[in-house]
């Protein structure tokens, strides 16, 4: 199907970070856009300025009268995974017979004449994408992507280029979105357990994770972090290559260390794309967010940036200006008095190496972490791991946990997981209570984590601390 034909493109779950990139990407193809979200979030506002018609009611009047005066076959509907299939106003465009599609199939489609870089992982797709895309961008090899985030160089979730064929996008295992895309270069950051409720066992998300490899094109590249390495064989007749932060790989760190609030490490490059295999270095590089996984997502990043032709200064320019994403590790306060960090962790293994780098960065200095659970079933499945993660905090404080797309599963709570958890200070507080329960803390290094709303209690923290 051609994705142009349609004049009016309507999507459920508008305000979502993926689906509001493609909702800036049709409105700038000159598509007529509007949509449904159940919350007024700042991307649906950013959206409204933009020109874009949302709806906050899930019912029928409120779609637009252009909407249902069109004809069924110039529009095209696009709708998340996480939104249920009785929704009132998927079941309203279903009844008609309009065309429907999941954001992975859209997002598929537009990859299908593109030269497609796919980055998967059960974490850190979203920095290595977002770290890629601002490479090439500064080397002047402009490109489209479509974040997981909202870059904090460019204050979006979408770059457009109409100069290039090159497109990034985040490869997402969730319902086996990713099996969507058929990338020329795909990159696996990591594959651990993680949606459960949709894969069951670790196992079932390890062959999921093989069948997007298995799909990469004929002659593409098949880049892989390598502790996982072994897991993956060559895709059809192209190649398979390796990174890591830790250890000797085709793409690898060295003499990693902490200075001055940064990751300093040095970079071999393995340019084994090369008739006769050489090697090139990158030295004394400097990466301004912390912790070891993001030496691992700069490498990844690196690697396909030097696949694409760019040189060894030009990617070091472009590691060395990245600003990062929202929401994953953004200092908001950071003064010798008092520190204030939020992050969007909501996996046991990514709220333990947000701690972790906290830590790294401020040794010295009391670690006070508020963690929002997000999801039953996750809170459920990882309850221990999420404990072991949580202990290194001084002062823990849990918020009840963030239910999202499901309904409550009995016996599982914030005040179940708090029981579990070791430190010595912790306690389970409403979202509504924390601003006046971190009143009476003595704040000094604050970390706030979670996927769910607690961002929207960002800003109100920072006003509360300055």
């Amino acid at each position: 199907m051609r994705l142009e034909a349609y004049k009016h493109i309507y999507l459920i779950g508008i305000g979502g970070i993926g689906m509001s990139a493609l909702a800036r990407y049709f409105n700038t193809k000159g598509k007529i856009v509007c949509g449904y979200d159940n919350v007024k979030s700042d991307l649906c506002i950013e959206l409204e300025n933009e020109g874009i018609s949302i709806h906050y009611t899930n019912s029928i009047s409120e779609i637009t009268e252009k909407i249902k005066s069109a004809s069924p076959h110039e529009i095209l509907v696009i709708y998340t995974a996480a939104i249920s299939p009785d929704n009132q106003v998927l079941l309203f465009f279903r009844d008609r017979g309009i065309t429907i599609l999941k954001r992975a199939e859209a997002l598929g489609i537009i990859s299908r004449d593109s030269f497609t870089i796919a980055v998967a992982g059960t974490h850190g797709k979203t920095t290595t994408s977002t770290m890629l895309a601002h490479i090439l961008q500064k080397a002047g090899k402009e490109t489209t992507a479509f974040l997981g985030g909202i870059s904090r160089n460019y204050k979006t979730n979408l770059l457009l280029s109409d100069k290039s064929d090159i497109l990034i996008v985040e490869a997402d295992e969730y319902d086996r979105s990713f099996l969507q895309i058929h990338a020329d270069v795909a990159i696996i950051t990591s594959v651990g357990a993680d949606h459960l409720d949709i894969y069951e066992d670790e196992n079932n998300i390890r062959l999921a994770f093989k069948q997007f490899a298995s799909q990469v094109k004929k002659k593409g590249i098949l880049l892989v972090e390598e502790s996982i390495s072994m897991h993956f064989s060559s895709p059809q007749l192209g190649k398979i290559l390796t990174y890591s932060a830790k250890n000797s790989a085709d793409y690898y760190a060295q003499n990693v260390s902490v200075h001055d609030g940064r990751m300093r490490f040095d970079m071999i490059f393995s340019d084994v794309m090369s008739p006769i295999d050489s090697e090139k270095r990158g030295e004394d590089i400097m990466l301004l967010m912390p912790g070891l996984h993001n030496v691992s997502n700069a490498i990844a990043a690196s690697a396909v940036a030097s696949y694409l032709g760019l040189s060894v200064s030009d990617i070091l320019h472009g590691l060395s200006t990245f600003e990062g994403v929202n929401r994953r590790f953004e200092k908001h306060i950071d003064t010798k008095k008092k520190v204030y960090i939020d992050d969007y962790a909501h996996h046991p293994e990514e709220v333990s190496a947000t701690i972790f780098a906290a830590k790294q960065l401020y040794p010295l200095r009391e670690l006070i972490v508020v963690f929002q659970p997000h999801l039953f079933s996750r809170t459920k499945d990882f309850a221990d791991e999420f404990a072991d993660s949580l202990k290194e905090a001084d002062d823990l404080v849990l918020l009840d946990i963030y239910a999202a797309r499901e309904n409550p599963i009995d016996g599982v709570s914030s005040e179940m997981l708090l029981a579990l958890c070791s430190n010595s200070k912790k306690e389970v507080c409403a979202k509504e209570e924390l601003l006046s329960v971190l009143e009476k803390k003595n704040i000094d290094v604050l970390l706030t984590l979670g996927a769910g709303d607690i961002g929207t209690l960002v800003q109100p923290i920072k006003h509360m601390l300055n």
